[in-house]
């Protein structure tokens, strides 16, 4: 059994005896959390670059990273500073387990790196477990509250650090101009992929990006640490590409998954389509959501917690 299938049967437990009033004041003051932590990342992130993205800015690229951002539409598309988006979803805890529904919110600032990802777990008309995952300031934090009300997780730490860094690496791909950022490095393998690497805080996550003919991105794959029983296990975790559609006048993946290279056999854990994207928001439109007293109103992500 994984740390998290502990945590959220821990969560399932606590959440009904908890009762909707406690879970309209737990769900408030951890909305009040998000807001105050989506403001902090806006806060230290840098004013968005003027100028827009330009052939000349693709052309020391490796070929199929130039033909990968040439398909998406970003040249001749403003640069981006701040990101919001939206998703639907499902997560399971563990192979043959049932998936569960999962909704998300997240913020993200380009420079410097960083998001705020806030998410619901629903089992029946309560949320089962809420949770914030955030990198900011090169360090990363997962808080997971059973029905919002008891902390069942709150981890911090040099794996967690990386797993959110990888996090924020897999999911640039929803505003793929940051890939041009004096932070990145890329290394040709061949035609279909080649590796990137992110830089923040004096540390670094690579991966491994794979692309079709069409410059489509299909996959990432790069070591990440898990949550494991006794601590964190350091394995082998992908985020296929499952469908491509336009989002914020771009071509984007719209859906995708996450999956566990474990030993004993592949465990995907999240499917979520993004339903909303917008980009170079004010900081006075930040976290507009977290404001809101209902359960339902901040949901879970992208790519996914570390599991």
């Amino acid at each position: 059994m994984t740390a998290m299938r502990k945590w959220l049967s821990a969560a399932a437990a606590l959440a009904v005896p908890a009762g909707l009033s406690a879970v309209l004041l737990g769900s408030r003051a951890l909305n009040r959390l998000i807001r105050n932590d989506v403001w902090a990342l806006f806060a230290q992130a840098a004013p968005t670059a003027s100028g827009i993205v330009t052939e000349a800015m693709l052309q020391d690229l490796p070929e199929p990273v130039r033909r990968y951002l040439t398909y998406t539409g970003v040249v001749g598309k403003p640069l981006v500073g701040t990101v919001h988006l939206r998703q639907k979803g499902k997560m399971r805890l563990g192979a043959g387990q049932p998936w569960l529904p999962l909704d998300a919110e997240q913020y993200y600032s380009v420079r410097p790196p960083g998001f705020v990802w806030s998410g619901t777990i629903h089992l029946g008309p309560l949320p089962l477990a809420r949770a914030r995952d955030r990198y900011l300031d090169g360090n990363g934090n997962m808080l997971i509250k059973a029905g919002s009300v008891v902390t069942v997780a709150d981890a911090t730490g040099a794996e967690m650090d990386q797993g959110s860094m990888m996090r924020y690496l897999s999911e640039m791909i929803w505003f793929p101009a940051a890939f041009l950022g004096d932070n990145i490095a890329f290394e040709p393998i061949d035609a279909s992929s080649a590796r990137v690497t992110l830089t923040d805080h004096g540390r670094s996550a690579t991966a491994i990006m794979y692309f079709d003919q069409q410059g489509r991105l299909t996959n990432l794959v790069a070591k990440r640490y898990r949550m494991a029983d006794r601590g964190y296990a350091l394995e082998i975790w992908s985020t296929p590409v499952v469908e491509y559609g336009e989002l914020a006048g771009l071509r984007l993946p719209v859906r995708g998954k996450a999956v566990w290279k474990r030993p004993d056999g592949d465990l995907e854990y999240i499917d979520v389509t993004i339903t909303e994207l917008e980009y170079n928001l004010d900081s006075r439109d930040a976290a507009p959501a977290a404001a809101s007293t209902e359960p339902e109103a901040i949901a879970p992500p992208g790519a996914g917690p570390v599991a």
